[in-house]
């Protein structure tokens, strides 16, 4: 009973001494975000948002993602890809933590990324007193399902996600630079 109440009040200490954030810094922009948003988005002229909608879509099939979800009303497109995740490096370096393990007589086996999904949400809104521009923002991320892995006796299940936003340059370039043409030839009926 002793015990009981010793760890009962330890586990209050440890507990009460972990402080909170404050609610004001939830909503806090980072610096990069800015940066981020200028990458992301890009302001388009025409004069049907109905086009641009379509011409978001036919990009991104045209990416190789199928589309998920296409609300034109409130100009949003969500697309999605499968993909492979595996990369060499991390088969290489699971293998030489294998060998290191079993010199020491304690096998462990890494998790490698193994399969992934890459996701595009797409809104377009109109920009204020203006009925033929349009800002377009475009956000890619991908989830990655890792593969089963152990650490001596411990084993470590299938299946962990992570979730991480993809901020490469390359991929938001390609993007606009094909939505544009895409538009032209939408609005000239090319």
């Amino acid at each position: 009973m002793e015990n009981i109440f010793f760890f009962t009040l330890l586990i209050a200490l440890l507990t009460s001494c972990n402080t909170m954030p404050k609610a004001e810094s939830f909503f806090q922009l980072s610096p990069s975000s800015t940066k981020y948003r200028v990458l992301q988005s890009r302001i388009i002229e025409t004069s049907n948002d109905s086009e641009l909608h379509s011409a978001s879509a036919a990009v991104l099939q045209d990416l190789g993602f199928q589309i998920e979800e296409s609300i034109t009303d409130i100009g949003m497109l969500r697309a999605v890809k499968e993909r492979s995740a595996r990369e060499y490096s991390q088969e290489i370096t699971r293998g030489f933590v294998f060998l290191l393990g079993l010199l020491g007589r304690q096998v462990t086996l890494i998790p490698i990324d193994l399969h992934q999904q890459i996701a595009a949400i797409l809104v377009i809104h109109p920009i204020e007193n203006s009925s033929s521009r349009f800002n377009v923002r475009i956000v890619f991320y991908r989830t990655i399902w890792k593969s089963d892995g152990s650490s001596g006796s411990q084993a470590i299940p299938p299946g962990l996600q992570s979730m991480e936003m993809i901020y490469d340059a390359k991929i938001y370039q390609q993007f606009f630079a094909k939505l544009s043409k895409s538009v032209f030839l939408e609005i000239h009926q090319i």
